[in-house]
């Protein structure tokens, strides 16, 4: 029985097409003796059936793969539908309100500003309207015309000597290597012919972010970029004369991003280039190490004071930090140590647990750190109830790209936004979610100098600025059928969510809300979201004054 199935196993289903290549390319030999006439035509039919044969002679005796073991040859299509999975759903079988992690239609009204093409929409909505979590502005029966000039803000508290008046949305930080050269060139481009900033990203200033003299928001990673000596600490002298150059406008600390907050990187040195051993000031006879955490300051008191240190180095420049919220105490213990230092960043971005990053670990991305609806409002509130709200600016990043996304964080808190991916998609970015591979299809997220051809600074650089000036323009056009004239003006009231068929609730209702200095005058009789980390927290650490971890 045994002798039968050896002899009969070519003959299974799962086996025909390595039988069928061997046998082809036998009869491709047979037919170039024996046809002489059409030797050329043979030989070409053996040499493709003889190499189909090796692959599946291949597959056969190697030990990585079980299912090519058992599947010769047809067992590549797995792997080749596999690989073209992504682009067969977002091309044929999306929905446009599918696609993650941004939908098709916002993929498309990014794309239709940029490129100044019709973004209007026929029939009416395509949502439920009664389906939660449908959300809407109410508008006003006396709406105003607002003009998108008027929607910039200063930043730059008492001790800042050189305010900046900035845009209601900034391109958020992107480092050079994350994306290519000429996407940089075309993004700060873009924001110098719209008038606003470009955040660096971790990865330091380079020449890049130079050539076309954007205003720039300077973003210090726990590697110290640009700025750091040949230990990895922070050099002082190399921080000031950079942050002396007037395309410098803010500087902006980041403690944690949302697509992995507290995770540290690693650059093999494999991946230094020259280029980025200059850029970033490091060697490039070793690892690049970010660590998780900064190494120059190790409690909320610390921070702030190394806040103050980075704004007197700059000549008073604003400089502002950014975070993924994750402990609430934490949130609180920042709060009482710039009540007990006197000093506090310039602005606060609050980074949700939804934003984007060239590659983060799977349970990073997908399971730590608070989504920034959540966040936003919870730091605001925080500083609301320490009345410290009107001397910090807030803003928010984490999938913002239409003017509604702007609404809603602006309702729940947020002064300005930045956006990342919005930009990237303004550039180009189709997301095919390959930026880890180094094989961006559109040359955005690459180094390769032959894939960034694909990317013309000179084109996509308008459509950058158009996106900026045509998404501002819809927030102007919805702030002002609500009958308000700036985003100030925008509360937790304005925008609702549907929360059952039959009922709706607005965001005043759904998110926990203090009023001015309630945590200084009655913090027991403060919402229990508020008052129990406000309990815990300490100035001088940043773990609970209870020891608890929880």
């Amino acid at each position: 029985m045994r002798a039968l199935k050896f002899i009969t196993w070519p003959l299974e289903s799962r086996y025909l097409a390595f039988t069928a290549a061997i046998l082809l390319t036998a009869a491709s030999v047979a037919g170039a003796v024996l046809a002489p006439q059409l030797w050329g035509l043979f030989a070409i039919l053996a040499a493709v059936f003889g190499v189909l044969a090796l692959v599946g002679l291949h597959d056969i005796v190697q030990t990585r793969h079980s299912i090519l073991r058992n599947y010769p040859i047809i067992g590549h299509l797995r792997f080749i539908f596999e690989a073209i999975r992504p682009e067969m759903r977002q091309y044929f079988f999306e929905d446009d309100k599918d696609g993650r992690p941004f939908a098709r239609d916002k993929r498309t009204i990014v794309y239709q500003r940029a490129k100044k093409v019709l973004d209007k929409r026929p029939f009416g909505t395509v949502y439920d309207v009664y389906e939660p979590p449908y959300e809407w502005l109410n508008h006003s029966m006396a709406p105003v015309h607002n003009d998108r000039e008027s929607f910039r803000l200063q930043i730059g508290g008492l001790n800042c000597a050189q305010p900046y008046r900035s845009s209601v949305l900034n391109v958020s930080g992107m480092s050079f290597g994350a994306i290519s050269p000429n996407a940089i060139r075309a993004m700060n481009k873009g924001a110098m012919m719209g008038g606003f900033a470009q955040v660096t990203g971790e990865g330091a200033i380079s020449r890049y972010h130079r050539e076309h003299g954007g205003d720039l928001i300077w973003q210090l990673g726990s590697g110290y970029f640009g700025a750091r000596d040949a230990d990895g600490r922070f050099n002082p002298e190399l921080f000031a004369e950079t942050a002396a150059d007037a395309q410098v406008k803010m500087i902006e600390l980041k403690l944690s991003q949302g697509a992995k907050p507290g995770h540290g990187g690693v650059l093999p040195q494999a991946k230094i280039t020259k280029e980025i051993a200059q850029t970033r000031k490091i060697p490039r006879d070793r690892d690049c190490v970010s660590p998780a955490a900064h190494p120059e300051f190790s409690s909320p008191i610390g921070m702030l004071e190394f806040v103050a240190r980075l704004r007197e180095l700059s000549a008073g420049k604003p400089v502002g930090i950014k975070f993924c919220v994750g402990h609430r105490w934490q949130v609180m213990a920042l709060c009482k140590a710039m009540l007990e230092t006197g000093i506090t960043p310039d602005y606060i971005m609050i980074d949700g647990a939804e934003g984007g990053t060239g590659a983060a670990p799977l349970e990073f991305a997908d399971h730590v750190g608070v989504p920034l609806r959540e966040g936003l409002s919870y730091v605001h509130n925080a500083l609301i109830g320490c009345a410290l709200r009107d001397k910090i600016a807030l803003g928010a990043s984490g999938k913002v790209a239409s003017a509604f996304d702007m609404v809603r964080v602006m309702a729940l808190g947020a002064d300005f936004c930045h956006a990342a991916r919005a930009f990237m998609f303004a550039v180009g970015c189709i997301q095919a979610q390959s930026c880890h591979t180094g094989q961006c299809p559109t040359g955005v997220a690459t180094t390769d100098p032959i894939r960034q051809r694909a990317l013309v600074v000179r084109d996509k650089a308008k459509r950058v600025q158009n996106y900026h000036r045509l998404t501002v323009d819809a927030l102007a056009e919805v702030l002002g059928s609500a009958g308000l004239s700036h985003p100030s003006q925008l509360s937790s009231r304005h925008v609702w969510r549907r929360v059952g068929l039959e009922m709706a609730r607005n965001f005043f209702e759904l998110y926990p809300h203090l009023s001015a200095g309630e945590l200084l005058t009655a913090p027991t009789e403060s919402h229990p979201r508020f008052a129990q980390p406000w309990s815990r927290a300490q100035a001088a650490s940043f773990e609970p004054a209870d020891g608890a971890t929880a």
